[in-house]
């Protein structure tokens, strides 16, 4: 041992190695997440440029930025950063949060694969959100894959388990405010005028003055239900916006910008500016924000909430235990029935350790019709119900214990807001969220089967005693009672 490390706590003599992240620690697939993740944190060779330099000699040409650099800091230990994406879905906490509490928290910090407490942050806030864009969506599978391969070692749950499912489908929505047009008209508004100003266009009038007014007076029609009134002033700022787009659009071969980013920020929000001023109340495809154009406008028939405004994701529960074995998002808003077979798919990558696959799918009516895209699935559902077969029947009075799973995914693991940019954002957050479930889900497992086995242990131990209470000890020599002791 180190001088160093005389003076530090070793972790494992600080906390109670029963405590179930403890235990957990000891049974997650490290190194196979390891196996997984390294590729996409590979130095990778690089394509030089021909650059010219000006020397005693002349002018002479070189290639630069060739073969693979050594430069930058080490990489962070993938164990640790994905621990930190395990925990922060776990417990529902923001990035932030939760590297103060890993600073804190000394079962955490064994967790990740730490010998001896620090009292440091982790590692930056962001890099967690860079370690996560990283890794993609596969990473993040494989994170989810190492969840459900726990369960199986542990025996918490049997490969026959899988052979039945139940999928359902849900909203992810986006973190984004309601999508009022008048709000739209005026970020939209505004945005433009900024980013036409910071590539070197001036206008000869922005309308920032008029525009704040009007959204206040928008706002105060709409809350008195007077329709007339905030119709006019909406068509007013549609006006504006209109004015504004137009005149950026004549002077922007003017721009003076070198910077390309700007330009093309400048471009990609005129796009969505005139989208949002074309668009009708019933369009389709329309924008619902304007950083966020994947937004959709979903309906689920619920009468406290008639739209949610996000992307469509699909879960997939074991019948049984309700251990989550399939979490996708699907933009586009499809029918449900057509979702099943690519759902049925990531299933199956997740659960190609196991020897079991699903055989049989319990949905809702809305998945009727989804038996031709899996001829080989048997999908039950309530509306054949006088074909189903006694036991078939059975199975489908537990289709709703899926609901109660997608419940403590929206208000338990983060599931209720997506605040991650893009598709792919939504695809990740989806992925990570059913991890974060099974995390729970194996330390309430690690409970019971630490009870279970407490239990059996003193059982077995009264039991022995109970057997060796009834020789007397002249019996013990008895052939019969050596054979009972040894049994005990």
């Amino acid at each position: 041992m180190a001088i160093d490390d005389f003076f530090r706590a070793r972790l494992d003599q600080m906390i109670d190695l029963r405590h179930p992240l403890a235990v957990l620690a000891g049974r997650i697939p490290w190194s196979q997440i390891e196996a997984a993740l390294a590729p996409a944190f590979e130095r990778k060779n690089r394509q030089g440029q021909v650059v010219e330099i000006n020397d005693l000699f002349g002018t002479t040409q070189v290639i630069a930025g060739e073969g693979v650099s050594a430069a930058g800091r080490r990489r962070l230990p993938i164990r640790l950063m994905s621990s930190l994406l395990y925990l922060k879905h776990a417990f529902n906490l923001s990035d932030e949060e939760l590297v103060v509490r890993w600073s804190e928290n000394v079962v955490w910090q064994y967790f990740s694969g730490q010998e001896y407490y620090t009292p440091k942050l982790p590692c930056d806030a962001t890099q967690i959100g860079r370690f996560r864009t990283a890794i993609g969506e596969a990473g993040v599978e494989a994170l989810m894959k190492a969840t459900i391969d726990t369960a199986v070692q542990s025996k918490a749950v049997t490969p026959k388990e899988f052979e039945r499912v139940i999928v359902d489908t849900t909203v992810q929505e986006k973190a984004i405010a309601h999508p009022v047009d008048s709000r739209l008209l005026e970020i939209a508004r505004g945005k433009v005028a900024q980013a036409a100003k910071r590539v070197g266009i001036t206008l000869k009038q922005t309308f920032a003055k008029e525009g704040k007014a009007l959204r206040r007076k928008a706002g105060g029609y709409a809350h008195a239900r007077q329709f007339r009134r905030l119709r006019r002033a909406v068509k007013r700022q549609c006006t504006i916006l209109g004015i504004v787009l137009r005149e950026i659009r004549r002077k922007l071969t003017t721009a003076t910008t070198e910077c390309a980013a700007s330009l093309d920020r400048l471009n990609t929000l005129l796009e969505r500016a005139e989208r949002i001023h074309k668009q009708q109340p019933k369009d389709k495809n329309k924008l619902y924000a304007l950083h966020a154009p994947e937004v959709e406008c979903i309906g689920k028939g619920k009468a406290r909430k008639p739209y949610e405004f996000g992307v469509k994701a699909s879960i997939t529960v074991t019948h049984k235990q309700g251990l989550i074995v399939g979490a996708k998002t699907f933009p586009g808003n499809p029918y449900d029935g057509h979702v099943l077979h690519e759902q049925l798919e990531q299933t199956n990558i997740l659960l190609e350790s196991s020897s079991a696959k699903p055989k049989q799918v319990v949905v809702d009516l809305g998945f009727r019709g989804a038996n031709v895209d899996n001829p080989n699935m048997e999908i039950i559902h309530r509306g054949k119900y006088k074909s189903l077969t006694r036991q078939q029947r059975k199975w489908l009075k537990r289709r709703q214990a899926v609901e109660p799973a997608i419940g403590h995914l929206k208000s338990d693991h983060r599931m209720d807001r997506c605040w991650l940019q893009g598709k792919l954002g939504d695809a990740l957050h989806a992925v990570l969220c059913a991890t974060g479930y099974n995390l729970r889900w194996l330390l309430r497992a690690m409970v019971r089967l630490g009870l279970k086995t407490a239990f059996l242990r003193i059982l077995l131990l009264r039991l022995a005693n109970a057997i060796r209470g009834k020789f007397t000890t002249a019996d013990v020599n008895t052939p019969h009672a050596k054979s009972v002791l040894a049994a005990g």
